[in-house]
Formats: structure tokens, C-alpha cells, sequence
């Protein structure tokens, strides 16, 4: 797929020709901002004024200076441990912690100067995902009992979390009823398809939801409430701290301990952790933009260390790129970087006008949504991804994970390491000194070819230390070359390393380069995961599934072909819309033939794509079919229709979506379906009375076609055989409705 010759223009071009839909995401993203705004700050201990200043200052100061595009830029549920930590070793004061904010963001500034961005890329993705997962654990264990109107007085996080089941008996039913509103809130939001629900995002409404009870409880004065023959305390503490005038929340960092050690273990603290999830956030975000464009990823630290700097400067926590609110951005239809901006002037405006209202946010309701938070950072889908990934990588995780929970985020980043490396020795069977040689003098080159064409051979041990040197050869290819990457002669392969080359496949394909890997036959690996630690150990053993005999008696009974491996050509599927923020992980289990009646070839396989990226990842395993079609139809996309969408109709238009086609004598079809394309004219001219029958009459998640092929959708899961028998019969039926001939 060749990149997007309509990519919006930078600048202030940009922001003249794209400011509609800038404007309208970052209202969207803005209402998601708020929210968390508050939550992580107060999470963090200090004013919820200092979370909201932060994500102000993320927008309108980080836009203009750093390298991305559709990344927003605030506070983040990441670093709340952070700063939790720096305040334990700082004696509780905050000015102390907002100088090491400030010294933070100069050294993050000086990296992204000298080009030091990269270095990031040696911290292996297991051991972030365990410190993610530790800092989910953290936040959960804190503001559970925020949700549950308890205290714990444990000074570990094991303690406190087991707290939560000693304090059972003092629930505060008051407290209680607001949480359980917005965890279901955030739990079944994505279940709801209505439009009115859908516009506003999740946090919004548990915060809104949460207003009814604190009036009727009457929150704003001290008092008792029974339940039970239990009386209850509710009043004013229950809810959050805002000063009449915001200017009074303004504090300023006091470097009086800037020559003791907890100043410095804080300050890198803070510079590890923020530099490798805005780093990590911003190469998964460039997966998300339809224009597939590429993070300058030292003028992102740059742009984000110099707004920390402001921030900590003025009472803020540390500003990174976060993916949640990114991943908003980009769902949103966001053009250019100015949506940023333009969600930090939103929530100037939030503040200026809903002061009162602010001030009537019950801790409960934010607690709730850090709770969520916390929970997603370390469910058990993480363990699963990782497991799927490979035994080894769930072991990484883990080990991490433990050592930062029972010691702090840099031993917990340093004993993941070591774990790491440990195991990917005796794995590759080498001694200390030789499994570094193996790394750092492999003898890896890259070769041109007389055709064009590049050769890259990797030798050696290829983990995640490599990941530079990696960078370093493959940094001459010419974007949108042909490029063979052979690793036939490497002794090892890690996730690290294969996610590099990964990305660095997208990037080529993008600009319409082929990337194909190879050299993978002799290596084995505990999962099937593209991305699986892969080793030589001269045995090679293929599992093959129930399922997968059976697709292959299928296709041998049919004539059709069938491949179990796992194929790296995925590029044609992000010519449908569908996939345009959708990154796909891997595709397997192709079964191909040819529909000899209407002359379409056709592929059903099983795909793995990720609903956002990183922090915001949702994972879905699925069958999809597509059929290359004999002639050029116009494009178009069927969804199932929610009773409430034609009501929110003209949003989709003022968003940049295209609009609901309604067929009046077709009722039935227009009120099940919602049916969105590019020319109108020739949607309904091609949509004949037999085809909306037989549409009407069959069951459907997701159709689209890009013009030269269809992509359907029949069920989110990974489809039975009996199952893709009926998707082959429904797309061969589907084509025989279709009036080819129509088509000019």
C-alpha cells in the first residue's frame, strides 16, 4: 500500500486547512482529558488543580516544539508512582518533587538535543509492560479504598491491597454506590452503541453520573446517613479540593535538595520512566494515523522535556505523550498536531466555566476511573498477551512486576533486565563474554543488490540490546525499497528486536516498499507468535491444531489452498478504512480459492488487531474474508445501525464521517443498517432492490469495499469450520446479488 497522497499539511497551512476537524477532536479528547486530569493528580497526592495545569500545558506548550503529529500530550496514570515515590524520599514536600520535575525535563530536553531518543529502545518491551503492569497494581491497591470509603495505614502495597478485604466491614455504602456507578460506567461503555451515549466519552460520564448523588446525599455539608442501623459520615471531604481562583493552586519547586541522593534517584525516576512511555506511546500512536506517518522521536522528547519543564516550573506533574487520549484523537478524524493545542484551550475554557461544577466531583467517581485504569494496566488479558507471546516474555513480565512491587520502579526496571538477559543465555547456550560478542561483533551487514534490491543478514544474537545497532545498519535503506531481512544465521531473535523490524516493515510498506523476512525455518519458539523469542536448537517441531486439520481437509476436498504459517503480507488489508488506526499484529491460517462463477479470487484467514495501542490496547482475534472482485465497484462500508444513530447523523457529518444513506423505500434495510460512502449517486445506483433483499435478509457485522475488493466481518472470533463454510457460502451468495454488469 503506498502512503496517503493526501497528507494534511504542517504548520500554519495545517491548521487553516484542517482546523474543523482538529477543533471537533480535541473537543472529544478534551472531555476525556478532564477526567483523567483530575484523577491522576489526585492520585498522585497533589492539587487536582496541578493535573489539569499539566494537561493545559500539554497542549499549548508541547505542540510547538515537539515531532509528532496526532499524539496528545498531558499527565499520565503512568508516572503517579513516580511521584508517590519521590515524595516518600523527598520528606512529603511537594516543591521538592516539582524541582526534580523541573531538572527532569531540562535532562529529557538535552537527550532529545543529542539525539539520545533512541536509547530508549534498549529497555525491553516485557520488562515496560511489567512496569506497567507494577504501576497498574500501585494505583489499584491506593485508590481502591478510595472507592470503598476506607483508609488503609499500610505502609507496603501487598498490605494495602489486603486491606481491602479487613476493611470489608466499614464500607461507606454512600461512597461505595457512586464507584460501582462509574466502574460500570467504564466496564459496559464500549457494549452501548447508541449515539447519545457514545458522544460523550466514558470518564465524562462517571463524572456526570456521579453529580446526582452528591446533591442527593448533600455531600456539600458535614453529616450522618443510616443504612442498616449503620450511620455513615458524607460531607465536603468526600469530595475534591478546587480554590475559588485557579491562580492560587500555582506553587513553585524548591531546589534545596538538589545535592542529595533520593533528589537524584526521583529525578531519574521520573526521566527513565516519562522518556520511555512517551517514546514507546509515540511510536505506537504512528501504528494509529491514517497518513501513516513517523514520530521525529528526539523533537518529541525535546517538546515534551521543555513543557515538563513549565510544568514542574508552575506546580504540574510531568507532561508525556499519553495513547489513550491519543487514541481518541485519531478515532476522532484529527488531521494535524493543532487538535493538541486546541485541547488545552478547551480545558482553559472547562475551568474558567465550570468551576462550581468541578468543585462538586466526589473522590469516589475519580477514583473509579483509576481503578479501571489501574486494572487495565495489570488484568489478566496483559498475562494472556504476554503468554501468547511467549512463556519467556510472561516470565520477563512477572519477574518485573514482583521486583518493582516489593522494591521500586528502577530495581524493578534493572531486575527485569537482568532476568531477561539470564534466561536469553541459557536459551542461545553461550557463555557471558561470547553471548556479548554475539551481540555487539556479529559481523550483520546489509548487502545491495544489482536489482535494487536490499539484503540484510543478521547474525549473531539479535535481542533487544541490539536494537541500535539494528537502527544503525537499516538507517541508510531508502524509504519504500524492496529489502529481504535473512536471519537464517542468528542464534537467537527476541520480541524486542522483531517489533523493530516490524515497524521498520510498516514504514517501507507505507511508502510502497516490499519488506520480507526469511531465515526463520530453523528456529523454534515456546508460541507461534510472530513476535516470539525465537532460538536455533537443531529440532524443529511444528504443532498443528484440531483446526487446522480440518481447514486443511477443507481445502484439499475443494481444490483450494490452505496455509497455516504465519504471513507477513498484511499491507493489502490496510486499504480498508476499517484498519486505518487499527494496527494489524499477524495473519495465519489463509485459506484461498477461486469463486469460478463470478471469477473472484477470495481469502479467508484469521487476523490479530489491536483497538489502540499500548496503554489503551484491546486485543481481537478474528476471521475476516476478503474477495478481490472482477471489476471495480463503488466504495462503501455496512454496519449494524443503533436505534439512536440517525439522530446523531449530522455529528458524523460536522466530525468528517460520511453520512447515514437511508433508501425510503426501503425502510427496513435503512433502520438495521447503516450504510456510509464516498459518491452517494453510485452507492444507490449500485445497491439494487435484490441486493438490499438479500443484505436485509442475512446477518451482518461488517461489510466495506475499497473499490476492488470486499472485507467482511462475520463474526468477532476466530470462526469454527462450520462457521467458515457458511462465510464462504454468504460471500459467494453475496457476489451473485451484485450487479456486475451495471458497473462501467
Amino acid at each position: 500500500m503506498k502512503i496517503n497522497n493526501q497528507i494534511p499539511s504542517t504548520g500554519f497551512k495545517g491548521l487553516k486547512e484542517n482546523w474543523r476537524s482538529d477543533l471537533s477532536a480535541a473537543l472529544s479528547v478534551s472531555l476525556v482529558a478532564l477526567p483523567l486530569a483530575l484523577g491522576i493528580a489526585v492520585a498522585s497526592e497533589v492539587s487536582p488543580m496541578a493535573g489539569v495545569l499539566s494537561a493545559i500545558i500539554g497542549g499549548v506548550v508541547t505542540t510547538f516544539f515537539r515531532g509528532g503529529h496526532l499524539a496528545i500530550n498531558g499527565p499520565a496514570a503512568g508516572l503517579i508512582a513516580v511521584i508517590l515515590g519521590g515524595l516518600v524520599v523527598l520528606d512529603g514536600n511537594i516543591n521538592y518533587v516539582l524541582a526534580a520535575i523541573v531538572v527532569s525535563g531540562a535532562i529529557q530536553t538535552l537527550l532529545g538535543f543529542l539525539k539520545l531518543g533512541r536509547f530508549a529502545k534498549l529497555l525491553p518491551s516485557s520488562v515496560l509492560h511489567g512496569i506497567l503492569a507494577a504501576i497498574g497494581v500501585i494505583i489499584f491497591s491506593k485508590q481502591i479504598h478510595y472507592t470503598l470509603g476506607t483508609k488503609s495505614s499500610s505502609d507496603t502495597i501487598i498490605g494495602t491491597l489486603l486491606d481491602v478485604f479487613y476493611k470489608l466491614p466499614e464500607i461507606n455504602p454512600f461512597v461505595f454506590l457512586i464507584a460501582l456507578s462509574g466502574i460500570l460506567v467504564l466496564v459496559f461503555y464500549k457494549k452501548i452503541n447508541y449515539k447519545f451515549i457514545r458522544i460523550i466519552p466514558a470518564p465524562m460520564w462517571v463524572l456526570l453520573l456521579a453529580l446526582p448523588f452528591v446533591f442527593g446525599f448533600d455531600f456539600f455539608n458535614e453529616h450522618s446517613l443510616s443504612f442498616f442501623d449503620k450511620t455513615f459520615n458524607v460531607g465536603p471531604h468526600l469530595l475534591i479540593s478546587m480554590p475559588d481562583n485557579p491562580l492560587e493552586s500555582i506553587m513553585h519547586p524548591d531546589f534545596g535538595m538538589i545535592n542529595t541522593f533520593p533528589f537524584w534517584l526521583t529525578v531519574l525516576s521520573i526521566t527513565m520512566i516519562a522518556s520511555v512511555e512517551t517514546l514507546a506511546s509515540a511510536r505506537a500512536v504512528d501504528k494509529l494515523d491514517p497518513y501513516r506517518r513517523t514520530t521525529n522521536l528526539n523533537k518529541d522528547l525535546v517538546g515534551v522535556g521543555l513543557s515538563t519543564m513549565v510544568s514542574g516550573a508552575l506546580g504540574g506533574l510531568p507532561i508525556i505523550t499519553v495513547i489513550v487520549r491519543s487514541t481518541v484523537n485519531v478515532n476522532s478524524n484529527a488531521k494535524t498536531k493543532w487538535s493538541n493545542f486546541y485541547h488545552g484551550i478547551f480545558l482553559i475554557l472547562f475551568v474558567l466555566i465550570l468551576a462550581p461544577v468541578l468543585r462538586s466531583i466526589p473522590l469516589a467517581a475519580l477514583a473509579a476511573i483509576l481503578v479501571h485504569t489501574g486494572y487495565k494496566l495489570a488484568s489478566p488479558k496483559v498475562f494472556k498477551q504476554a503468554y501468547d507471546q511467549g512463556v519467556e516474555q510472561l516470565l520477563f513480565l512477572s519477574s518485573t512486576l514482583l521486583i518493582t512491587l516489593f522494591t521500586d520502579l528502577l530495581y524493578g526496571i534493572l531486575g527485569g533486565i537482568l532476568v531477561t538477559l539470564a534466561l536469553q543465555m541459557l536459551l542461545a547456550r553461550v557463555g557471558f563474554i561470547h553471548f556479548f560478542k554475539m551481540i555487539y561483533k556479529s559481523g550483520s551487514k546489509v548487502y545491495h543488490l544489482e536489482n535494487g534490491t536490499y539484503d540484510v543478514k543478521l547474525k549473531g544474537v539479535a535481542n533487544f540490546l541490539y536494537a541500535l545497532k539494528l537502527d544503525k545498519l537499516l538507517k541508510d535503506i531508502p524509504k519504500g525499497s524492496n529489502v529481504i531481512i535473512d536471519m537464517s544465521q542468528t542464534r537467537l531473535v527476541d520480541l524486542s528486536i522483531m517489533e523493530n523490524i516490524i515497524d521498520f516493515k510498516r514504514i517501507h510498506d507505507n511508502f510502497g516498499g516490499e519488506v520480507r523476512l526469511t531465515g526463520l525455518d530453523n528456529h523454534v519458539a515456546s508460541k507461534s507468535h510472530n513476535r516470539a523469542l525465537k532460538i536455533v536448537t537443531g529440532r524443529i517441531k511444528k504443532r498443528i491444531s484440531k483446526r487446522q486439520i480440518r481447514l486443511q481437509k477443507l481445502a484439499n476436498t475443494n481444490g483450494w489452498s490452505f496455509e497455516r504459517e504465519v504471513d507477513w503480507n498484511t499491507s493489502y488489508l490496510r486499504n480498508f478504512h476499517f484498519f486505518d488506526s487499527r494496527p494489524i499484529e499477524m495473519k495465519n491460517n489463509s485459506l484461498q480459492g477461486l469463486d469460478v462463477e463470478n471469477n473472484a479470487q477470495w481469502e479467508i484467514a484469521d487476523i490479530v488487531f489491536d483497538e489502540g495501542a499500548l496503554l489503551a490496547l484491546e486485543v481481537y482475534q478474528t476471521t475476516v474474508q476478503v474477495i478481490r472482485l472482477p471489476t471495480s465497484i463503488p466504495k462503501f462500508i455496512i454496519d449494524k445501525e443503533g436505534l439512536f444513530d440517525k439522530i446523531f447523523n449530522r455529528v458524523r457529518v460536522l466530525s468528517g464521517a460520511s453520512r447515514d444513506i437511508n433508501f425510503k423505500k426501503n425502510k427496513d434495510f435503512s433502520n438495521k443498517f447503516l450504510l456510509s460512502g464516498e459518491k452517494e449517486s453510485e452507492i444507490r445506483e449500485f445497491f439494487t432492490e435484490d441486493l438490499i433483499q438479500f443484505l436485509d435478509e442475512n446477518e451482518i457485522h461488517h461489510i466495506e469495499s475499497n473499490g476492488e475488493a470486499l472485507m467482511i466481518f462475520k463474526y468477532l472470533h476466530i470462526a469454527k469450520t462450520d462457521e467458515v463454510q457458511n462465510m464462504l457460502t454468504f460471500g459467494f451468495n453475496l457476489l451473485k446479488h451484485m450487479n456486475f454488469k451495471s458497473i462501467s
